[in-house]
């Protein structure tokens, strides 16, 4: 297996700066004020590749993630296939998954080959199937050998490696809990916590229902990063709205948002200007909407289907007349064998012409053609 990126550029990225901010310094580590100000948190089957580009036409500063990779899936498996990713994507890190100080270490040099600019270790996500590979929450209840793996994983490269993680696992509510877990930690030389404030839950519920249960603690990070003030303190949960941002912003060194930016990206579009003060010229929904079709076209050519990525955008018209009228016609299945340009055109269409009562949005172009078995590149998979 080769440890190198294997491709040109195309889908490469480099390690360059967020942009020239002061200087601080925590626990020894020198890096840019800001850097973990905002960012969005890593989805399995959201944040993928072509997502993080959607993200990064609406903001040039906010931190973006992968999804979850496991080191198992990056030692035997398509490495390229995992981090291949855009270099305009910048800032980007590399979430991993494991438990294994050396496998991890091994995929952390991976990932820092590949261009990530920090790598992250998962110690939050509560699914069965995450707690068969002995990571993601469950190791919360080793903080030592979490320790192990980040000083392992810190001697490998040098690029920032951070850990999220939730307050506490099951019925363990106390903060000293999570406390002694983040001390722990932070002695395996982790600078910055990100932390979901909500237990985990590891029995009795599903992933999906451990994102509304148990009550979210904001309180509990602040108190982390009153207590750890040496070290940088993200909060991640149940945070929507600007305004809500700006809030928590007063307690802790930064907030990673979650569902509520990928299902109302155009929030985003504020987020350089507001909180990182970098002036920042708003894009119009149009533009990004070509720019995207733009993106979709180079897929093709690819051999991949467009749909692939436009699935991520449904949102960017929310709050606009017509704007589900929009989405229907992006997400008509019919749709899948016309070009991007064409699905985009009569997108707007609907979107710019109201309909009368009873009438159904004109979601294809006429005549209707018989799907194409001489365009299979263009067919959904």
């Amino acid at each position: 297996m080769s440890d190198a990126p294997a491709k040109g550029p195309r889908f490469h990225g480099s390690s360059v700066s967020a942009g020239s901010s002061p200087i601080r310094q925590k626990c020894g580590m020198s890096h840019r004020f800001g850097d973990w100000r905002l960012s969005v948190a890593p989805m399995m089957d959201w944040t993928d590749r072509h997502c993080r580009f959607f993200h990064r036409l609406l903001t040039r500063r906010t931190r973006l993630y992968t999804e979850m990779v496991t080191t198992g899936a990056l030692l035997h498996g398509d490495v390229a296939r995992h981090l291949d990713f855009d270099a305009v994507e910048q800032p980007v890190a590399l979430q991993l998954g494991g438990s294994e100080p050396a496998e991890l270490a091994a995929c952390a040099r991976l990932g820092e080959r590949w261009g990530y600019a920090e790598i992250n270790l998962n110690c939050g996500c509560p699914s069965e199937r995450v707690q068969r590979g002995a990571f993601g929450a469950c190791l919360m209840a080793e903080p030592a050998l979490v320790a192990d793996c980040v000083r392992a994983m810190r001697d490998a490269v040098t690029v920032p490696v951070t850990v999220k993680h939730r307050i506490g696992i099951d019925r363990h509510e106390s903060y000293a809990f999570v406390r002694d877990f983040v001390g722990t930690v932070a002695e395996g030389g982790c600078d910055v916590f990100i932390v979901h404030a909500r237990n985990a839950w590891l029995h009795g519920v599903s992933p999906k229902e451990n994102r509304e249960l148990p009550p979210l603690r904001h309180e509990m990070v602040a108190m982390l990063a009153k207590d750890f003030a040496d070290r940088t303190f993200v909060l991640n949960g149940g945070v929507a709205g600007n305004d809500a941002i700006a809030a928590q912003l007063a307690d802790v060194d930064g907030v990673m948002v979650g569902r509520s930016a990928y299902h109302h990206p155009w929030d985003l579009v504020d987020w350089d200007a507001r909180f990182f003060a970098a002036p920042a010229a708003v894009p119009a929904r149009d533009d990004v909407e070509a720019a995207m079709v733009g993106y979709m076209d180079r897929l093709v050519e690819r051999g991949e289907p467009w749909s692939h990525a436009s699935r991520h955008m449904l949102g960017l018209r929310n709050g606009e007349p017509g704007a589900r009228r929009w989405r229907q016609v992006w997400s008509d299945p019919r749709l899948k064998v016309e070009t991007p340009a064409t699905v985009s055109r009569l997108a707007r269409r609907a979107l710019a012409a109201p309909l009368s009562p009873g009438a159904a949005p004109a979601t294809s172009p006429a005549p209707r053609r018989p799907a194409p078995a001489r365009t299979p590149r263009l067919a959904t998979s």
